[in-house]
């Protein structure tokens, strides 16, 4: 396996809340996403959802809270936990979560992206 470069997978796409994978280790993906604007409330009910924030700034709302990541900051969202992330500037993400996770969770919609995208 060669070298990963984050800066150089995100040259390569730049649509918005379309996880592309990067790398898989056992049965886990590692997924860089652009994020701007808000996503839509959803949960994961058989995983937790990692957040890395690569570059720029981000908040995950849940019910009672808001986290507020920055830059080299992450936040692990447990399963079955209610939230929705959203970003005022445009913010590079990296999740780690179980190979076919669909990123809305069970609220498909038009945010629902296309599942196992390598870049």
């Amino acid at each position: 396996m060669a070298k990963i470069n984050f800066d150089e997978k995100l040259t390569k796409f730049s649509d918005h809340w379309s996880p592309r994978v990067i790398a898989e280790m056992n049965d886990y993906q590692f997924k860089l996403v652009k994020i701007e604007g808000e996503f839509v409330w959803h949960n994961h009910a058989d995983t937790d959802e990692v957040f890395i924030v690569v570059k720029g700034s981000m908040n995950i709302e849940m019910e009672h809270e808001t986290i507020t990541l920055h830059e080299g900051e992450m936040y692990v969202v447990p399963k079955g936990v209610t939230h929705k992330p959203f970003a005022e500037n445009e913010c590079h993400v990296m999740l780690v979560e179980p190979r076919s996770v669909i990123n809305t969770g069970e609220q498909e919609g038009e945010l629902t992206a296309e599942n196992d995208v390598w870049v």
